[in-house]
Order: structure tokens, then C-alpha cells, then sequence
């Protein structure tokens, strides 16, 4: 990887900001950073970046541009802004949670350009994006993931090379809908518990010493649905939607039944339209237990 290499970053937001930090301040590379936002912008370039006056902007100066973006819409869009720069990036890394197709076919646009895509959607909450300890799942040939592997690992802890372009958002995906199906079946086990008279979080705390223990259990489960506390934004419930709609389409695509799946993304979207759609979405119990916002 040569000493003079240059970042890029575009999108800066819940889980890019903390990330584009890490990058420039553990890389020893140089970043030019961009966002809509100049409030997260000015974040970063405290932080050591270059202050990027536009998506184009970063095309001209970045040989490497990283993405975290809400979904594969403005995936396409930015890429298409990068690719009209006279001297458009080799490489572009999407971090963000994008639909698997989309990937691959803007994937094979763009390397008739000349350009290369690389999938490396994160995993994990706000906190490890912050310390740097995100899963990351990559889709990438061998080499480009040796070559970039260096660069994600200043930004997670786990890097995983899932094969081809693509792959990584499979994996993505599909942990955020095993994740979403686990949180509906605690928030079912809060309501029956919470009727027969057994306290939430002696009932969370206990399940922790038995085979039900999980790593949702301890982060949702006991952070959450023990003390009845769903923030807003900190992964809300049209978030986990738009999720969840991924690996629907990825199922349906590859012709398999998904019939818990779709009982869980039922119960989100009755969630949302019972006025939660910006709190934390294991509000969701608040449904199974027949409540809707006043």
C-alpha cells in the first residue's frame, strides 16, 4: 500500500462520522472528507481531514473513497457524482447496507470505467464505530481485500473477507435479520413474562445464565427491554425496516420461504405506523403488548 495514498469519505453521519475519524487519525493517510452536513464535517476535519467542497471534489484528490450512505439510492448517486470527475477514484469502498443486487450490478458498471467496487458493510452499534470495533464483512477479490484490509482495520475489529463483490452485504443482511427476529422473540418473551408476573429484568438477567444467552440478549434485551427506555435514533424503527426489506428481497430473489421473517417485518411496520418510527425498534414490544402511541 504506498505511503502516499489518498482517502476519501463520503457521509458522515451516525455510524460514517465516528468511522472517517478513525481512518484518518489511525491511517497515517491523508483523508478528504465530505458530507451534506457541516456541522459532521467540521467534526471530521477537527479531527485531521481535508474539507472537501463536494462529492466531485473528493473524486479528483482520493484514490480510495470510502461510502457510508442510508441505502443503495444514494449509493448509485454518489458513485455516478465520483465517475464524472476528470480524474475519477480507482477504488470505491461502500460501507453502507445496500441491496446485494444493486451492488453487483453498479459494480460491473463501474469496472467498465475502470473503477472498482468494493462492499464493506458494517456491523455492530454506534459505540464500537466509535472505538473502532466494528465487525466489517467484505466483498473483494483476494487481493484488493490484502490491500485494503489495512485500512478496515482502523476502523474494526473483525474483518472478514466474504468472497466476491457482493457477498458482503449477504452476510450484512442477513446478521441484521437473525438480530431483528431475536429481539421480536425477546419482546414476545417481556410481554408473556411481564403477564405472569415475573419482572423483566430478573427474567432478561436469568435467560444470560441458560442456552437462551445471546449477545442481543445483553445489548438490546437488558439495555432496553428490561427498563422500558427505547431512544430515538439510535437505530430506529424505519431503520431496521429498510433492513429487514433487504434480506426479504435477497430471499425472495434466491426463492426461499422466510415465514418468521415476515412475521417480524409485520410487526415493525405496525410499529411504525403505531407512531414509533424514530425510537430504538425493540419498541416493538410495545405492540405485542397492545399499546399504540397516544
Amino acid at each position: 500500500m504506498s505511503s502516499k495514498r489518498t482517502l476519501g469519505f463520503v457521509g458522515l453521519g451516525v455510524m460514517g462520522g465516528p468511522m472517517s475519524i478513525n481512518l484518518v487519525t489511525r491511517s497515517g493517510h491523508e483523508m478528504i472528507a465530505f458530507d451534506l452536513s457541516t456541522e459532521s464535517l467540521d467534526r471530521v476535519v477537527d479531527a485531521g481531514a481535508k474539507r472537501g467542497a463536494s462529492v466531485v471534489d473528493v473524486a479528483e484528490q482520493a484514490d480510495v473513497v470510502f461510502l457510508s450512505l442510508p441505502s443503495i439510492v444514494q449509493v448509485e448517486a454518489v458513485a455516478e457524482e465520483l465517475l464524472s470527475a476528470t480524474n475519477p477514484p480507482k477504488i470505491i469502498v461502500d460501507m453502507s447496507t445496500s441491496d446485494v443486487t444493486r451492488t453487483r450490478a453498479l459494480g460491473a458498471l463501474l469496472d467498465k470505467d475502470g473503477v472498482e467496487l468494493v462492499d464493506a458493510p458494517v456491523a455492530r452499534l454506534r459505540q464500537a464505530a466509535k472505538d473502532g470495533t466494528l465487525l466489517i464483512t467484505v466483498g473483494a477479490t483476494p487481493e484488493r481485500f490484502t490491500d485494503l484490509q489495512p485500512l478496515l482495520s482502523c476502523m474494526g475489529s473483525d474483518i472478514v473477507h466474504a468472497g466476491a463483490l457482493g457477498s458482503g452485504q449477504v452476510i450484512k443482511i442477513l446478521n441484521n435479520m437473525v438480530v431483528f427476529q431475536t429481539v421480536n422473540a425477546l419482546a414476545e418473551a417481556r410481554a408473556i413474562g411481564t403477564a405472569a408476573g415475573v419482572d423483566p429484568k430478573l427474567l432478561f438477567e436469568t435467560l444470560t445464565l441458560g442456552s437462551a444467552d445471546s449477545f442481543v440478549l445483553r445489548k438490546s434485551a437488558l439495555a432496553t427491554l428490561a427498563v422500558d427506555e427505547f431512544p430515538v435514533k439510535t437505530f430506529p424503527t424505519v431503520y431496521a425496516i429498510k433492513d429487514l426489506n433487504l434480506a426479504l428481497q435477497l430471499a425472495r430473489d434466491e426463492g426461499v420461504p422466510t415465514a418468521s421473517a415476515d412475521q417480524t417485518m409485520t410487526l415493525l411496520e405496525a410499529t411504525r405506523d403505531a407512531g414509533y418510527s424514530d425510537e430504538y425498534y425493540p419498541v416493538m414490544v410495545k405492540l405485542i403488548e397492545g399499546g399504540t402511541r397516544k
